[in-house]
């Protein structure tokens, strides 16, 4: 849709104002986020089903520095709810969408073919990548025989997307270190309704320094994809778009905050159960969740307490494990996790709890820990120190800029008080140095940065918090609160992105381009 005609018809919805995404936000007459949207499906018992595992993707060719796949974007229907069918958008025809694998330093290219009723754009959350694969908004992958005259939503403005029909291709190097990565759609405006409904996936990324540690592998290295849902009396995914035939971006009022659901998923299934000998394991758990925070506890907790033992976080290995008793995950935050079982005694049934939620978004999955009375040898540890971890110099940034995140009145959601307009970059990072990124928050913003990962080095002007240790490419700031975080800027000159991921906050423009020279 050209520019003129964007403006045309979201002026009449409150969202715009002269500017792409502007727009008053009309907040909910209470304090806090809304109450979840309520289901008016039946929803299940919890821990009816077992835990699905997303199905590791083949490569379609390999040679002996690349390996090719391909995936289809595709409508499907799902049984996730008993009874009910739900139509879902998914990579290859599955929720979460099948798992990449890869070795850093290897190249990975991946074919994407549109077969959806709508445009997308794939970005690999985490990635170092090449801004002509990184995904951005404007890069649309219109649907296999779309009519190039049919209105397509944000895509053209300014000039600034390179758009394809059909097909496009997306080449990772993975010049990077071992990390668990996801996939997500990225289109813009769109974002928030096209994740709701499925798009979304792991991508792995192994290297020898990982693989040298005895941590905990194969069957006993677990996905956890845990989102939270709605469904409509058919089973439909229930989303409060305020244009359901998507011409329009944004929610509902009430909604603009963020979409909370009253389901908790994790790979899709409501509430499973996962088996589990006394052994460890290690748990890679992402919170791809449209805007909702997790404060995650296992119950019982084991003799002593810290139950969950940190080794990595977004950008991969710690350098030492860190101890936790809860765990607070904000949208596209990841953590690795080793969990123990054989602390706990034979048969116990184990919950992972959300101390954040209340009612049925205070379940999210239960270990039911095998009751046999022999437990097999565990060949695994967690080493006192797992990996070595530059330390990027906050003193010897080049330049510390400070981007304000927050709700500007008759604006919207702004970074210093914009709403995103593509092509238009509020910062130009040069190669090879080290910048120190402010964050100052008026609300809770989970901020992530395109192109390279970054180290939180102050919240507030004091520490970094318990959750902050590593590589990080998503950083949760809360309400009135601060954080500093350094980043070295690194191979890949262009366009890429800094915004929030409260998807429903990045849909209403609450997002920048940067270009590095």
């Amino acid at each position: 849709m050209k520019r003129r005609r964007f403006l045309a018809a979201a002026a009449g919805t409150g969202l715009v104002a002269g500017t792409p995404f502007a727009g008053r936000i009309l907040v909910p007459g209470r304090p806090g986020l809304p109450l979840p949207l309520r289901s008016t499906a039946p929803l299940p018992r919890p821990y009816q089903v077992p835990l699905p595992l997303p199905a590791v993707l083949r490569p379609v060719r390999t040679d002996a520095t690349t390996d090719t796949y391909a995936i289809t974007q595709r409508l499907a229907r799902l049984r996730i709810l008993p009874g009910l069918e739900t139509e879902a958008w998914t990579y290859g025809g599955s929720y979460p969408g099948p798992t990449l694998v890869s070795r850093a330093g290897r190249r990975t290219v991946v074919t994407h073919r549109n077969e959806l009723p709508q445009p997308v754009a794939v970005h690999l959350h985490g990635g170092h990548t090449p801004h002509e694969s990184d995904g951005h908004p404007t890069d649309l992958i219109l649907p296999v025989g779309w009519e190039m005259r049919h209105p397509y939503g944000m895509s053209d403005m300014n000039g600034t997307g390179v758009t394809t029909l059909g097909e496009r291709t997306y080449t990772y190097p993975l010049d990077q270190r071992a990390a668990t990565l996801w996939y997500h759609d990225h289109r813009m405006g769109f974002t928030g309704p096209s994740a709701y409904r499925g798009l979304a996936g792991f991508h792995l990324v192994h290297d020898d320094e990982e693989e040298a540690l005895p941590l905990p592998r194969g069957e006993r290295d677990i996905p956890l994809m845990i989102t939270d849902r709605s469904f409509a009396a058919d089973g439909s995914f229930h989303y409060p778009a305020l244009d359901p035939a998507w011409g329009t971006p944004g929610v509902t009022h009430h909604w603009m905050e963020g979409v909370l659901g009253d389901t908790i998923l994790v790979n899709g299934a409501p509430w499973p159960v996962l088996d589990v000998q006394r052994l460890r394991y290690r748990l890679r758990v992402l919170n791809a969740s449209n805007s909702r925070i997790y404060k995650l506890e296992l119950d019982p907790q084991p003799p002593g307490g810290d139950a969950l033992v940190q080794i990595g976080s977004d950008g991969g290995l710690l350098e030492r494990p860190v101890r936790h008793d809860a765990l607070a995950l904000a949208p596209a935050e990841r953590f690795d996790l080793v969990v123990d079982f054989a602390r706990y005694r034979p048969g116990t049934q184990v919950r992972l709890v959300n101390r954040l939620g209340s009612g049925t978004t205070a379940e999210a999955m239960r270990f039911d820990v095998s009751g046999a009375a022999r437990t097999p040898a565990d060949e695994t540890a967690v080493p006192a120190r797992l990996s070595t971890v530059e330390r990027l110099d906050p003193r010897r940034a080049a330049v510390t800029r400070t981007f304000h995140f927050q709700r500007s009145e008759g604006v919207g959601w702004t970074i210093n008080g914009m709403a995103y307009q593509p092509g238009r970059a509020i910062a130009t990072p040069k190669l090879g140095t080290t910048e120190v990124w402010r964050i100052v928050s008026d609300f809770h913003h989970p901020v992530h940065v395109h192109l390279n990962p970054f180290q939180v080095v102050a919240r507030d002007g004091q520490a970094p918090g318990p959750y902050d240790a590593g590589w990080k490419d998503t950083v949760d700031v809360l309400p009135g609160q601060s954080a500093e975080f350094a980043v070295r800027f690194t191979d890949y000159p262009g366009r890429f992105l800094l915004h929030c991921h409260n998807l429903e906050h990045e849909d209403m423009a609450m997002m920048a381009d940067f270009v590095t020279r």
